[in-house]
């Protein structure tokens, strides 16, 4: 199967099975602090469904992450977003007893150079809350500078961004 590695992570895509662990990770308020509400355990299978969508649409979306014990450390991928029309987007998320160990800026870089290696896409974009410093810092570790503002959903986001045809560049830090 054609997921992202990386040292200290494994990567694989998700299935009905994993309700339970995705309720976990998208229905914690902590992970959840900058998006509407928590998700809802109906909600969190229309997560998996949806990626289930873009695995056989794109061949890639959003991948269960767990250390190289198998201990569920959340969600990493890319999707397609509307910015700019359509760009291809890194996401993450990591449950609060694996955050500040650098999973989260491990499994953006991985999922990032997978797409480099596949090729086909020039860049790759973070959206992020402006209040959300922590995932401000995972996307610049990983490589993607601050690009613009952008009108998401209704709401004001930070966008980063990082071209795949040269290696990481030194984009300006987000305002």
């Amino acid at each position: 199967m054609d997921v992202p590695d990386s040292p200290r992570l494994r990567f694989r895509r998700m299935s009905d099975d994993d309700l339970d662990l995705m309720e976990s990770l998208l229905g914690d308020p902590v992970v959840m602090t900058h998006y509407d509400h928590p998700k809802s355990r109906s909600e969190c299978q229309g997560w998996i469904d949806w990626n289930l969508r873009n695995y056989a649409r794109d061949g890639f979306g959003l991948w269960i992450i767990e250390t190289g014990d198998g201990d569920f450390v959340g969600d990493c991928g890319l999707t397609w977003q509307p910015i700019d029309g359509e760009s291809l987007e890194v996401g993450y998320h990591v449950l609060p007893r694996h955050q500040g160990k650098g999973f989260a800026t491990e499994a953006a870089r991985a999922a990032t150079d997978f797409v480099r290696r596949r090729g086909g896409v020039d860049h790759v974009i973070a959206i992020i809350d402006p209040e959300n410093t922590a995932s401000v810092r995972v996307a610049e570790k990983a490589g993607l500078g601050f690009w613009k503002r952008a009108d998401y959903h209704g709401r004001e986001a930070l966008v980063h961004r990082a071209d795949l045809t040269t290696h990481p560049q030194s984009w300006p830090k987000s305002p």
